[in-house]
């Protein structure tokens, strides 16, 4: 799944420099002002999330979202990003190019202020651009001072400029080198590899993001190409994003693996209140609520105002038309906002001059008067839609009403799984074998795919800190139940239970209270087959639709046991790779007289305790993969398809993305 992001446990290391001198030694001396970029590179995670897979994927983001302020203020339209085969990246747009006159205040052009001076750039005055993509407008210029090399070539006016910087400075002044009737902006940067600690490019994650703005920002083409990767014609890997009807494409995007309730897709572009307000919507047959919000084509994962004032708005206006057509009547119970929002895909975009973002990631919007413009912006539409619509509006209410006496029925199945859990002061699930440190901080919990592979685990554990929980069999598929038959089913009780986490409020009967998490590090293993992929998904889809909150904790874990063993003599060498396989085959020898004996493990079971420790749950030895979500939109959308009723795409993603898949003759 190409938008979760895995990533080698305990791989980031920081950089820290020793500034001490000795217990007294702090003077003045000792106060560092850092000039220039300097700061950029002493502490990059500040201003670029990490220097892990992130980090790197967003030095490319800083550079494209220049491109997309020039096509917001009607100046571009094409945009080009390529992975060169060094792994340098090249972003080109046909934009106006930026300016290379000489900067008055600063005493250099206008290219090298750009460049080299953080919060600097076009996008602080309000007459070059309305509003600007970027979250902390530090820009190109923090691309610069993490790069080793960097080339920015401008046209305009006529001719082409040039200047070269190596770590964010100008290795000589801004020259021409010829002339040209277009005009645009192309920057290379080679990411300086003694700050990262990863240097690949993902053609997937730079895919993702490039898809997701041509949908929030139509009518622009963007273009990504791989040169690192070349069919058996020599033509390079690319893809081309261009969207016609923005938000209305994002939402059939979205929904290409859900059943829809009602053919059209509900949308509305306006402007409110001098905030302008894109909502584009539709309901489908699924249980799950899906929006996505976005200000200034950032995604807000924490939400914000715009997004309190869009279901407030959906609420409100849904209930009245609900209660003025006397379909609630016959309903014993008061219906939440929860059910209208059940088995609904929305895409929310709004355009703010002064975005103030607050929240752990700094991506949830804050500012008050956004979230009148979008009520109004939601009320409007939706009162227009349900009138005009009756037939569509019978069949959303119906919906709701199905999902508010789901929800009752879910209390008290939610009301069981928590009289069961350690809050309760009931006792742990038979099957889970407990560690002893009570510390959560400390503590793993491996769910293990069946009895056999949980008992092996058992034995080969250290009890101390690692506990296990074996799983019989797949569990439940909650893409396709309700969730009161989630929460009815025993695994899945099992896994709350022994967590020891708190489940739902009158709010959000899905919001998770996570403050008794009794593990820090919740591992899943399963085996190294299409079944073992199989359940890990089921697992997966389950934390992604129920204990979201877990996943953007990093608390959610792979295993990665090996898919190998190779003997030679006394030698032994697992191999977790078919790539692996082959180098060590090559290395130990070829052939029947070579006395290799190769051991596929498909089952955690054709382990023994002692294997299984060595190689899969030492800390020492063992590889787990941390899931993250790099992209909601696009994770929602590889869930659903998987997961859900519509055969046809998930077929194309299997046959696209099947690299280890053997068909036998």
């Amino acid at each position: 799944m190409s938008d979760i992001n895995e990533n080698i446990e305990n791989t980031e290391k920081g950089k820290m420099a020793n500034n001490g001198e000795g217990k007294n030694g702090y003077s003045a001396d000792s106060i560092q002002v850092l000039e220039g970029l300097e700061a950029v590179r002493k502490r990059p995670a500040m201003y670029i999330g990490d220097i892990g897979v992130k980090g790197l994927h967003h030095l490319v983001y800083e550079v494209v979202d220049n491109s997309i302020d020039e096509a917001l203020a009607g100046y571009c339209d094409t945009i080009k990003v390529t992975i060169r085969e060094d792994n340098s990246i090249l972003v080109e747009d046909n934009g106006r190019g930026i300016p290379v006159d000489m900067h008055e205040k600063e005493g250099k052009s206008a290219l090298e202020v750009v460049m080299t001076v953080l919060h600097a750039g076009g996008k602080f005055d309000k007459d070059s651009y309305k509003v600007s993509g970027g979250l902390h407008g530090v820009g190109v210029s923090c691309v610069n001072a993490l790069s080793k090399k960097l080339v920015a070539t401008v046209k305009r006016d006529g001719n082409v400029f040039r200047q070269e910087y190596a770590i964010g400075k100008p290795l000589k002044d801004i020259e021409m080198i010829g002339e040209s009737d277009e005009t645009g902006t192309s920057i290379e940067f080679f990411p300086d590899d003694s700050i990262f600690i990863v240097s690949e490019y993902q053609f997937d994650i730079l895919a993702n993001r490039l898809r997701e703005l041509a949908y929030l920002n139509k009518q622009i083409s963007l273009t990504l190409i791989d040169e690192r990767d070349k069919d058996e014609n020599g033509e390079f890997k690319s893809k081309h994003f261009f969207s016609s009807e923005g938000l209305k494409e994002f939402v059939q995007y979205l929904d290409a693996g859900r059943e829809s309730l009602i053919e059209n897709i509900i949308h509305v572009s306006t402007e409110k209140n001098d905030v302008p307000v894109e909502i584009a919507l539709q309901y489908n047959t699924s249980f799950a609520e899906n929006i996505h919000s976005y200000v200034n084509n950032i995604n807000t994962i924490e939400g914000g105002t715009h997004l309190t004032g869009f279901r407030r708005g959906l609420t409100r206006t849904l209930k009245a038309y609900a209660d003025e057509s006397g379909m609630l009547s016959k309903l014993k119970f008061d219906i939440s906002g929860d059910d209208f929002r059940e088995g609904l895909t929305a895409v929310i975009s709004v355009k703010v001059q002064e975005p103030q973002f607050e929240g752990q990631t700094k991506t949830k919007l804050g500012n008050s008067d956004v979230s009148i413009s979008v009520d109004q912006a939601v009320s409007g539409l939706l009162k227009n839609y349900l009138e005009e619509n009756p037939k569509d509006a019978k069949t959303i209410v119906e919906k709701v009403i199905l999902a508010a006496t789901a929800r009752h029925a879910a209390r008290k199945a939610r009301e069981l799984v928590q009289r069961k859990n350690v809050l309760g002061g009931a006792g742990l699930p038979g099957k889970l074998a407990d560690c002893s440190d009570k510390n959560a901080a400390n503590c793993e919990l491996y769910l293990v795919e069946g009895d056999s592979a949980g008992g092996t685990a058992k034995q080969g554990r250290d009890r101390n800190f690692q506990a296990i929980l074996p799983l019989r069999g797949k569990i439940l598929n909650v893409e396709k139940a309700m969730q009161h038959k989630v929460l009815d089913n025993e695994e899945i009780k099992n896994i709350y239970t022994a967590l020891g986490v708190y489940i739902g409020t009158e709010e959000d009967s899905k919001a998770l209270n996570i403050e008794k998490l009794r593990y820090h590090k919740i591992i899943i293993m399963t085996d190294a087959d299409v079944d073992g992929s199989h359940i890990m998904t089921l697992i997966m889809t389950f934390f992604f639709r129920y204990m979201k909150v877990l996943i953007e904790g990093g608390y959610i874990y792979v295993a990665t046991p090996p898919l190998y063993l190779i003997r030679k003599g006394k030698t032994e060498r697992y191999v977790w790779s078919e790539k692996e396989r082959m180098t060590v085959i090559n290395e130990l020898g070829q052939g029947k007289e070579s006395g290799l004996h190769i051991q596929r493990y498909k089952g955690l079971g054709e382990m023994n305790a002692e294997q299984l420790w060595d190689t899969t749950m030492n800390p020492d030895t063992r590889t787990l993969r941390q899931v993250t979500i790099d992209n909601a939109a696009e994770a929602d959308r590889i869930f659903s398809m998987l997961m859900g009723d519509e055969v046809a795409p998930r077929r194309e993603f299997i046959e696209a993305n099947a690299t280890y898949a053997k068909i036998d003759a």
